[in-house]
């Protein structure tokens, strides 16, 4: 017996084998929609089937923008989509990522294969990319004159700035010479050198927006020089001139938001600037005017003059400091010398003499101190304070012997 595998490894096998063919995850199927339900998750499952067989088909909720009607019983659609294994199941089924009704499968056919053509070449790629100018001045429209497209961009660009110049290029958008038309409006506005230019109009069918898909159309909004704005139909669908332009607008009213700045956001914006330039303008001036107080007062303290004059400042409180010094050690000294004169005069003879007291010499001169000093009839000189006395010694007492 051979090696046994599981039911998963075996239906993990056949999935890879799909999804290893090419073939199987990019194709187109033909059928007629039976058993169609619409599930509460937004998934939609539906069969194809035609005369001889049937194919299981789901597509998920986020495939569904894609899908521009209500898919029913009985409808003729083509699928684009891949061919894969449910595992669980073990059935295999279509993952369907686009439906289009029966008859429109060349248009896409065309639309997919100028897609991959126009990508190949670069025209799709972002480095080509004009960035749309913030604040246009002159915007130039390549839609038709009477369509809603028009009235749309009028109405919202005096809503937004009245300011603004719209140059229209009145274009076929749809039929014969359509293309033609919107690549002779693109030249000429180009030619006027708008800031930027809108190229679109309102919904229809895929048939109505054909001519945005036509390969003279992306060629001539490749080699515009100015800005392009496309804003072609509604929000899901989209067109080869989508991918080439420098910006989608998802519809021409998006377009004129996009390309026309609001005046009114714009002068609050000025206002505001003008708040904040006055503002860092003020702070700047106190800054500075600070600075030049600070350095003119540093610049005045650094100057010879100032230096000069607390240089003769100083001199001056050392002068007073001096006399004040000099003048206490004088009255210290007047005073000392007031005592030393007092104690003096305390000692003078002199003063003695004033009171009374005389000053008794012995004929040698000696003063006498002691009346053992003397004899009877010693010559004796008396000084007093206007003269001098001449005496001779009678008798002597001690008085000491009384005390």
């Amino acid at each position: 017996m051979g090696q046994a595998y599981s039911v998963t490894e075996i239906n993990r096998y056949i999935k890879n084998m799909f999804i290893k063919d090419p073939y199987l995850n990019h194709i187109y199927v033909k059928g007629e929609v039976s058993n169609c339900k619409y599930h509460t998750s937004g998934h939609i499952y539906f069969t194809l089937k035609d005369a001889q067989g049937q194919l299981a088909c789901v597509m998920f909720a986020g495939q569904r923008r894609g899908l521009s009607f209500r898919l029913e019983e009985g409808q003729s659609v083509i699928v684009l989509g891949s061919i894969n294994v449910y595992e669980r199941d073990g059935k295999y089924q279509l993952y369907a990522n686009s439906i289009v009704l029966d008859g429109l499968g060349a248009l896409y056919e065309r639309f997919e294969k100028l897609k991959k053509s126009l990508a190949a070449e670069g025209l799709f790629d972002k480095d080509h990319k004009k960035p749309i100018p913030p604040y246009p001045k002159k915007v130039g429209i390549v839609t038709a004159s009477t369509g809603a497209a028009i009235q749309d961009i009028i109405n919202i660009s005096k809503r937004r700035n009245p300011y603004v110049q719209l140059i229209l290029y009145p274009a076929l958008v749809q039929g014969d010479g359509a293309p033609e038309s919107i690549v002779k409006g693109i030249k000429a506005l180009d030619k006027l050198k708008p800031d930027v230019i809108i190229v679109g109009r309102g919904g229809g069918s895929i048939e109505d927006l054909w001519a945005f898909n036509e390969e003279i159309v992306a060629r001539a909004i490749y080699a515009c020089t100015t800005p392009i704005i496309s804003a072609v139909g509604h929000e899901t669908d989209v067109t080869i001139a989508d991918y080439v332009a420098d910006l989608r607008a998802p519809t021409p009213s998006a377009a004129a938001e996009l390309a026309i700045n609001d005046y009114r956001v714009f002068m609050n914006l000025m206002e505001d600037y003008k708040r904040r330039i006055y503002k860092a303008t003020m702070h700047n001036f106190t800054y500075h005017q600070s600075k030049l107080r600070e350095l003119k007062l540093r610049l005045f303290y650094a100057s010879p003059s100032y230096r000069i004059k607390q240089n003769r400042q100083q001199l001056m409180d050392m002068e007073q400091k001096l006399a004040y010094h000099m003048n206490r050690k004088l009255n210290e000294a007047q005073h000392k010398l007031e005592l030393y004169v007092t104690k003096l005069e305390g000692l003078s003879p002199l003063a003695k003499l004033k009171k009374g007291f005389a000053f008794v010499r012995t004929e040698d001169g000696l003063p006498l101190k002691s009346i053992k000093n003397v004899e009877v009839n010693d010559i004796l000189t008396v000084s007093l304070l206007d003269g001098d006395i001449k005496a001779r010694v009678e008798d002597s007492r001690d008085v000491t012997s009384r005390l």
